[in-house]
């Protein structure tokens, strides 16, 4: 017979609120005592061997009620795609959306816009001196992922046929 084992969520929450109440019951109890003493007397500074004036004992504030305030969600990195309330579950947090997940994934690699495109352009044309055109670098980084590339399907090749021989 199989034993259900408790939730482990409502224990710390059962624990939590025995707590809670044995924390009010010392806080009563020690309210009770501070009205029982009486009130503190001071001496004066001015005259240290004068009479002594009692103080007047202050109430404590009653105990203020929680104020809960209207949460607006905000999208991550000040985009909303597409931010209506079906996108958000109960608690406020965006449901899983595979198109959206699709999209920032693809966005992610695309990289920054710029705020210059004018430079962009120079660069580009290499119409600045000294700097090589962006055609060029584009053309360089485009070669050496299609040698590391082949290189990796080299290696692969080489392995699937040693495993190959060995078995």
């Amino acid at each position: 017979m199989a034993k259900n084992n408790p939730d482990p969520i409502s224990d710390k929450a059962r624990a939590l609120n025995d707590e809670i109440a044995a924390l009010e019951a010392e806080i009563k109890k020690l309210d009770a005592q501070l009205t029982k003493s009486p009130a503190p007397r001071y001496r004066s500074t001015a005259l240290p061997q004068g009479q002594t004036i009692p103080r007047a004992v202050e109430k404590p504030a009653p105990p203020a009620e929680p104020v809960f305030e209207e949460v607006k969600v905000k999208p991550l990195h000040g985009r909303d795609d597409s931010a209506s309330p079906d996108h958000y579950n109960e608690l406020g947090v965006r449901k899983y959306d595979l198109p959206a997940l699709w999209n920032r994934i693809r966005n992610h690699f695309r990289g920054p816009t710029t705020n210059n495109p004018r430079l962009v352009n120079y660069l580009a044309a290499g119409g600045v001196q000294g700097l090589k055109p962006l055609r060029y670098e584009k053309r360089v980084a485009r070669n050496r992922v299609v040698v590391l590339a082949s290189i990796l399907l080299v290696i692969l090749l080489g392995i699937l046929l040693l495993l190959r021989r060995h078995y």
